[in-house]
């Protein structure tokens, strides 16, 4: 079955990779614009996600984030039974965007909160290209913050 949201959040993604980040930042705030308020929390967390990568202000990038988290944790917390290992499976890459951002801003603390938060939640990562990919950053991050990874 198909969900025309998550369509146009693809098309917007595919946007991005296709290096059109100003075309992709108009499509996700279109989008943004008509779920903000009564939206899935589901599509506003996945919306967020992409929306904080297509932002060249690190502060914009950094309130983007904080959506995308926020709307995780309106779904485990308002949809227990539904959120399952799809939702906590973002936590890892949502805490490692927030980690990264915030090292960024020079919330070195606050940022090493949040890694600490990915390497928690990495367990529900799937052993696949896209978990290989979080964890690799969450490594990468580690290291520029002066921790151990943890394994």
């Amino acid at each position: 079955m198909s969900d025309p949201v998550l369509d146009r959040i693809g098309d917007a993604l595919t946007q991005f990779n296709a290096g059109r980040r100003a075309d992709a930042r108009e499509a996700f705030a279109a989008l943004w614009f008509e779920i903000e308020t009564d939206g899935d929390p589901f599509h506003q967390c996945i919306l967020s996600h992409y929306m904080a990568d297509t932002q060249d202000d690190p502060g914009i990038e950094l309130q983007w984030d904080r959506r995308a988290l926020a709307a995780a944790d309106r779904i485990v917390k308002e949809r227990p039974d539904t959120s399952g290992l799809s939702v906590l499976s973002l936590y890892p890459s949502l805490h490692l965007n927030l980690a990264d951002v915030l090292h960024r801003t020079g919330d070195s603390e606050t940022a090493r909160h949040h890694l600490h938060l990915a390497q928690q939640t990495s367990d529900a990562l799937a052993d696949d290209g896209h978990g290989q990919m979080v964890r690799g950053g969450i490594a990468r991050l580690a290291e520029r913050l002066g921790q151990q990874p943890q394994r």
